[in-house]
């Protein structure tokens, strides 16, 4: 059968090369530098989608980054993936440097902070699950705030009585704490580490991996814009905003 196959039509003679397509070194150089640009001239992480709707055609977004990364994982700003988004930030190791005379923000309230921990590891997670897990109500201002810094987001509404709205983290919370995606966020073993869990925890405390996506769960709807007047978040329509 081999004999047979080496003389038929489409099979490779033992002496032809098999010519393997290389990437165009001018093209990946003219990729490299568009990508470089588009991320450099946002003040906003830029999707990986609008990336790659203004590369040459043929070229690969994900190896254009991926070069990119490499090359400035050693540089005073590092190119960061945020989800599906890229950005330049400073080198961590060189922060203490860099000086601003922006206000410094107001720092959260412990309890801000623990409905914010408990979304992330949560989400999709309603007020009355964050309440059930802290043990204490929980009010709306703690959630406005969370919400006003960007942080939190409405995510859709749960498919239960009184169809309750859940909440989740955005983009700009992974951004803001470093993280590629929710999965890097740490897990008991790193807050111990950190110092964040005292030694006395209960022995059978776990933490949750949370969701890896933006996808609503099976028992969720996605907001429309009557949950929005609903919440007063736009105003209805045919009425014009005071």
């Amino acid at each position: 059968m081999a004999e047979a196959q080496k003389y038929m039509p489409g099979f490779p003679e033992e002496d032809d090369e098999i010519e393997v397509a290389e990437a165009d070194p001018r093209l990946e150089q003219e990729a490299e530098r568009i990508a470089e640009a588009l991320v450099f001239a946002s003040a906003q992480p830029v999707s990986e989608a609008y990336i790659e709707s203004r590369l040459p055609r043929g070229s690969d977004v994900k190896r254009t980054m991926a070069r990119l990364k490499a090359f400035y994982a050693t540089r005073g700003v590092n190119l960061v993936q945020v989800a599906d988004h890229w950005a330049f930030r400073t080198s961590a190791d060189l922060s203490f440097v860099i000086q601003t005379d922006e206000q410094e923000v107001r720092k959260l309230s412990r309890a801000a902070l623990e409905v914010l921990a408990i979304i992330a590891y949560h989400q999709p997670v309603t007020r009355a699950e964050i309440e059930d897990i802290r043990g204490v109500q929980t009010s709306k201002g703690t959630l406005d705030v969370l919400m006003e810094a960007g942080w939190v987001r409405f995510r859709g509404r749960r498919r239960t009585p009184g169809r309750p709205v859940t909440f989740g983290t955005t983009r700009d919370f992974l951004d803001h704490f470093g993280l590629e995606e929710l999965r890097d966020l740490p897990g008991i073993e790193e807050l111990k580490g950190a110092g964040l869990l005292s030694g006395r925890v209960p022995s059978n405390l776990s933490i949750p991996v949370p969701m890896g996506d933006d996808e609503l769960s099976e028992n969720e709807d996605p907001i429309t814009q009557l949950d929005l007047e609903e919440l007063g978040l736009l105003t209805p329509k045919g009425e014009e905003a005071d």
